[in-house]
């Protein structure tokens, strides 16, 4: 069943995310948020991605612990995407970095473990659209979406989009098929997907757009 509501506008607002060619979690390295003192293969894996741009970390070291020269690099990545410069990886930063990663180490662990989205379709017609997708684990999705660039913010696990529209499942599926109702003609429309598993790990991808027909 679909449900559709509108956000409430007094959300802390935190970055405007650029809206971008979409880039999904086919070949995503990271899987779980990542803060001070997060260890493991996929930070290494996050080490050796931004050590390729001294801009970003000069000190280019790959340790697998996560400790305030890792924090600097991510902070000056959120900088230069236009994210919120908090400085771990919650779940914008890491659509961000898995849209530019080559792919890596993953991270297993269910209650860990953020839900891989693919298999990603959009389709529209003059007053409507679907988006589909398929995640790798039972996972509730929301598609947000809005006539203007998403206004997005994210703490550790939760992402808070601000003045968009929202449609969704609540239901727990592999699979979803969600339509968005009442749109307006010819008009371009920026949506991004949200997807939360069973133990409250959040997925999102990168921003994308769509246009209604005539």
């Amino acid at each position: 069943m679909t449900n559709t509501k509108k956000l409430g506008a007094g959300l802390a607002l935190a970055a405007a995310i650029a809206v971008a060619a979409p880039s999904f979690a086919d070949a995503a390295t990271l899987y779980r948020s990542l803060d001070v003192g997060s260890t493991g293969s996929d930070v290494s894996a996050l080490q050796q991605f931004l050590a390729q741009d001294s801009s970003l970390y000069p000190e280019g070291l790959v340790t697998g612990y996560y400790g305030e020269l890792t924090k600097a690099a991510v902070t000056k990545f959120q900088a230069r995407n236009g994210i919120s410069t908090v400085g771990r990886v919650g779940p914008i930063t890491m659509s961000a970095l898995n849209a530019q990663m080559d792919g890596g180490m993953t991270v297993g662990g269910a209650d860990m473990s953020a839900p891989m989205i693919y298999g990603i379709s959009s389709n529209a017609n003059n007053n409507s659209a679907t988006v589909a997708w398929t995640t790798n684990e039972l996972s509730k999705g929301t598609v947000y979406y809005s006539t203007s660039p998403l206004m997005v913010s994210e703490s550790l696990h939760t992402v808070a989009v601000v003045g968009a529209l929202a449609t969704g499942d609540a239901g727990f599926r592999t699979s979803q098929n969600v339509s968005i109702p009442n749109l307006n003609r010819d008009t371009t429309y920026y949506y991004m997907i949200h997807t939360e598993d069973q133990s409250g790990n959040v997925s999102v991808t990168w921003p994308a757009s769509i246009r209604t027909q005539q």
